[in-house]
C-alpha cells in the first residue's frame, strides 16, 4: 500500500503557476507609465499660449525647436541655420511635403523665428506650422 502512495505523490503538478508572471507584468506597468511621460520632454521651452485645439495627426511630425538663446534644435540635436535644411532633407520621408512644427520659445526673439521659418519654406518645404500650448482661459 505505502509503494501506490508514494508513486502518485511523486508525480509532477500540471497546473501553470502564473503569480510571478501576473507580477512581472504588473511591474513592467507601472515602469512604463511612469517612464512614458518623461520620453516626450525633447528640448525644455517655454511655449506661448494660444486658444487653438490640437490638430489630429496620424503620423508624427519633425519638430525644430528655437529655444530663448536663439538656438536651433532639429528634435534634439542642436544644429546651425546652414545645417538645418540638409537634416531635414535627411529625416524628411515624404521630401518637402513632410509636416515641420516650430516651437519656439516664447523668451525667443520673434526675428530668429521667421529666420527659420523663412529658411524651411525657401527651401520648398510647405506644411510649416507652429506649436502652442493651449490657453486654459480661451
Amino acid at each position: 500500500m505505502r509503494s501506490r502512495r508514494r508513486r502518485r505523490s511523486a508525480r509532477p503538478i500540471s497546473e501553470i503557476n502564473v503569480t510571478p508572471f501576473v507580477d512581472v507584468m504588473l511591474v513592467l506597468l507601472i515602469v512604463f507609465m511612469v517612464t512614458a511621460p518623461l520620453l516626450s520632454a525633447g528640448v525644455p521651452i517655454d511655449l506661448p499660449k494660444a486658444p487653438a485645439s490640437p490638430l489630429a495627426l496620424e503620423k508624427e511630425p519633425i519638430t525644430v525647436t528655437i529655444d530663448p538663446e536663439a538656438r536651433i534644435f532639429v528634435l534634439e540635436e542642436e544644429v546651425t541655420i546652414a545645417e538645418l535644411v540638409p537634416r531635414l532633407t535627411a529625416l524628411a520621408t515624404d521630401g518637402l511635403d513632410e509636416r515641420i512644427y516650430v516651437r519656439g520659445d516664447q523668451a525667443a526673439s520673434y526675428g530668429t523665428i521667421m529666420k527659420v521659418m523663412g529658411t524651411m519654406n525657401g527651401a520648398g518645404f510647405k506644411r510649416i506650422g507652429l506649436v502652442a500650448l493651449k490657453d486654459p482661459d480661451g
